[in-house]
């Protein structure tokens, strides 16, 4: 790598970690200014203004201190729109802006899908999510997931016997979480990839684990739902995925066993009923370059399936429109204008799109990275609202 590019990289990765920047304000720094370090540059000044919540650019030295150190840990940084970034996740609208992996980070652009479930498995769920990937891997077909204990754990040791497997946590790449999974990640990053959003030294937290599902929706093709309970973060990731036009598929459970109840309702609802491999593999396409999930392809989308109507954090459904450049009134900034119209009564995610009069899409992110920050929360019935500011 040259030193120019070793600058870019910093710079983007700068950009990235300023607090209060999040995917879309990225993106939108980059197309405003050109490049990272033209934003800084801005940001520095004070002569751009992307919300009131972004703080003073991340330091040089720090940013340098991170690039350093995965570096000397073996570790590679991938960067929206450069080289090397994942294919499925680039063309997200939220896609986010510098991944740290460790391990092949060309396995992040392989033909992958979801598997994901419940932590308190069953011995049953345990055995299928370790079947269903093994058999996966055996056509081809690797699995990412979130190294959780249960149904994840047994996905990615599954995948293993037959092939390679993608390990998405929520904390840096020196803390791994749970920590009796440590080998299994050290495991994972020689064999497969490791991969996360969050600067190294970042011990997991709950609302990190969001950015988590959302890697485990982007990067697969599809994602199977095992033994996951109402309200699980399982059904979060099946949510994103959803969002993202990706095939979801649900194992039937015992009515009997509150662990199923999730995913027998994402059956109720549409998700491809699964029972083996053949299952999965008739839904996907045969490789990533064909699969219609590219808008460079002039393809309609594959159908949706279904929608976790129980999920914390609803989704209403995707606008076809593309978003304006600006609010009909000339507004013009989203984050304002969805800002403006957040209050501590709550009010439907519906009713906040129409008002907004930005697509869906675009509100949905602006909303995603707001609960990420812990400026609102997501309720029961499609609704959010507005959190106190912190004293």
């Amino acid at each position: 790598m040259t030193p120019a590019d070793a600058e870019t990289l910093l710079a983007c990765l700068r950009l990235a970690r300023t607090d209060g920047i999040g995917p879309v304000s990225y993106r939108r720094l980059i197309q405003t200014h050109g490049s990272a370090r033209s934003a800084l540059d801005m940001l520095e000044r004070g002569a751009t203004r992307i919300s009131r919540n972004v703080g003073q650019p991340c330091p040089y030295d720090d940013a340098l201190h991170e690039y350093e150190r995965l570096q000397a840990m073996g570790g590679h940084l991938l960067v929206h729109c450069h080289a090397g970034y994942p294919p499925l996740l680039a063309h997200l609208h939220d896609a986010p802006p510098v991944l740290s992996v460790l391990g092949d980070p060309a396995l992040l652009a392989s033909r992958m899908v979801g598997i994901v479930g419940g932590r308190n498995a069953s011995s049953g769920g345990v055995r299928m999510a370790e079947s269903l990937a093994a058999l996966l891997a055996a056509q081809g077909v690797d699995t990412v997931s979130g190294l959780a204990r249960g149904i994840d754990a047994a996905a990615h040791r599954g995948a293993m016997t037959a092939g390679r497997t993608v390990a998405a946590i929520a904390g840096g790449l020196d803390c791994p979480y749970p920590p009796e999974h440590t080998s299994l990640q050290d495991q994972i990053a020689h064999t497969g990839a490791v991969v996360t959003e969050a600067p190294l030294g970042t011990v997991p937290q709950a609302r990190h684990f969001p950015r988590r599902n959302r890697l485990i929706a982007g990067l697969g093709l599809g994602c199977v739902v095992i033994e996951a309970a109402p309200r699980s973060g399982s059904l979060i990731t099946a949510r994103m995925a959803l969002d993202y036009d990706r095939t979801v598929f649900a194992v039937p459970g015992s009515p009997l066993d509150p662990r199923c109840r999730g995913s027998n309702d994402l059956l109720r609802q549409g998700a491809v009923l699964t029972e083996n491999e053949r299952d999965v593999l008739r839904e996907l396409p045969e490789s990533i370059e064909e699969n219609s999930l590219f808008p460079l392809h002039a393809q309609p989308p594959r159908a949706r399936s279904a929608r976790t109507g129980q999920s914390p954090v609803p989704m209403p459904a995707p606008d076809p429109t593309p978003p304006p450049a600006a609010a009909p009134d000339g507004g013009g900034d989203i984050y304002e204008r969805v800002e403006g119209f957040l209050s501590f009564t709550p009010s439907p995610v519906d009713d906040l799109v129409r008002r907004c009069q930005f697509s869906t899409a675009a509100v949905l992110t602006v909303l995603s990275e707001m609960e990420i920050a812990g400026m609102i929360e997501f309720l029961p019935g499609d609704m959010v609202v507005r959190c106190p500011s912190p004293p």
